[in-house]
C-alpha cells in the first residue's frame, strides 16, 4: 500500500468527517496546482498505451479478469475517460473470457450508512441503485449484456462467458464474500485480480478467507452481530436478502498483505506514476487460509 492510501486510512479512521474532507480537498487542491509538473516529470498515457501496457504486463493466462478501477487516481497522466477503460477492458478480454467489476453500495451520502439507508428503506433496486466503485464500474455495470449479482452492499457486475456463474447465488450466499459468492467461485476459478489506479488495499478478495472459515478463523466474533432483511428488486422479481454482520473483533490491517503472501503471488508497479497491482484469487485466498491456520491474519485486535 502506498503511503496517500495509508495516510488516507488513518484520517479516515481518526478525523471527524468534516476534518477529514478538507485533509482531502487540500490534496487535491495541491495535486491539481502540481498537474503541469507532474505530466513533465512522469510523462502521460491514453488507453491505447494503457492497453499495451496490460499486454506486455499481465499474465495472459486467465479466465477471468477481476479489475478493480479508479481513473481519478489515474489522473493526471491518464489522457483516456471511464468509458474508453471500460470499452478498452472487454476488448481486453474478448468473447472467451469474463470481465469483473465491483458494483458496491455503502449507502445513501444524504442518509449515512448502508445500514442507516436499509433502515429507512429496506429496498435495493438492481437497475436504481449505482456503484459506489468509480465512474468506469458504473458505466460498466449499465453496459448491454452485463449481469449483476443479488446483492444489496457487496454486488458484482460481469460479462463474458462466465457472468452467469459466477453471479447467480449471491444472494443466498452466508456473507458477502463468503461461501456461494462470486468470490469463492473466483476463487475455484482462474482468476486474475488486477488495480488500475487502485493499490491492493481495495482487494475484496481478502475477506473471502474469513467468509469461508467461519467459527474456525481465528479472529473471535460477537455472538450477537446484528443481521438484516432487504429486498433485492431484480425485474419483476423480489428477492429477500440476509444481511449478516461479521462480529468480527478486530480492525482489517490489508497493509500486513505482503506479509502473508509469498513475494511472487502479489505484483505492485507504477506505469506513469499510476499505481497497479496483481494477483490470483486463488493464491490470495489459499494462502490467507494457512496463514490463519498458524494464527495469522489481516486483522489487529481492538
Amino acid at each position: 500500500m502506498n503511503w496517500l492510501h495509508s495516510v488516507s486510512k488513518t484520517a479516515k479512521r481518526f478525523l471527524p468527517d468534516n476534518a477529514f474532507l478538507k485533509v482531502r480537498n487540500g490534496y487535491y487542491a495541491l495535486r491539481k496546482a502540481s498537474t503541469p509538473a507532474l505530466k513533465i516529470i512522469y510523462g502521460t498515457f491514453d488507453t491505447t498505451a494503457l492497453r499495451r501496457h496490460l499486454e506486455e504486463t499481465l499474465d495472459p493466462d486467465f479466465e477471468i479478469l477481476m479489475v478493480h478501477s479508479s481513473v481519478n487516481h489515474m489522473l493526471p497522466y491518464y489522457t483516456g475517460n471511464p468509458l474508453e477503460l471500460v470499452r478498452m477492458l472487454i476488448d481486453f478480454c474478448g468473447p472467451h473470457r469474463t470481465l469483473v467489476m465491483p458494483a458496491f453500495f455503502f449507502g445513501d451520502p444524504k442518509i449515512g450508512s448502508v445500514i442507516d439507508t436499509f433502515k429507512a428503506s429496506p429496498f435495493c433496486d438492481l437497475k436504481k441503485t449505482p456503484s459506489q466503485m468509480g465512474l468506469a464500474t458504473e458505466l460498466f455495470r449499465r453496459t448491454k449484456g452485463v449481469i449483476q449479482s443479488r446483492h444489496p452492499v457487496y454486488r458484482v457486475s460481469a460479462l463474458g462467458p462466465l457472468a452467469k456463474a459466477l453471479t447467480e447465488g449471491h444472494e443466498n450466499a452466508f456473507g458477502p464474500a463468503g461461501r456461494g459468492s462470486p468470490f469463492e467461485y473466483m476463487a475455484a476459478r482462474n482468476t486474475l485480480i488486477i488495480g488500475i489506479g487502485k493499490s491492493f488495499d481495495v482487494m475484496t478478495q481478502t475477506h473471502h478467507v474469513e467468509g469461508i472459515m467461519g467459527d474456525v478463523f481465528p479472529i473471535p466474533r460477537k455472538a450477537d452481530a446484528e443481521n438484516m432483511v432487504v429486498t433485492v428488486i431484480d425485474g419483476q422479481e423480489k428477492v429477500p436478502v440476509t444481511l449478516r454482520g461479521s462480529g468480527i473483533q478486530g480492525y482489517f490491517n490489508i497493509a500486513k498483505l505482503p506479509q502473508l503472501l509469498d513475494k511472487e503471488d502479489l505484483k505492485l508497479w507504477k506505469f506513469h506514476n499510476v499505481p497497479f497491482f496483481a494477483a490470483k484469487a486463488y493464491t490470495v485466498t489459499t494462502k490467507l487460509i494457512a496463514a490463519a491456520k498458524q494464527g495469522k491474519t489481516l486483522y489487529d485486535p481492538f
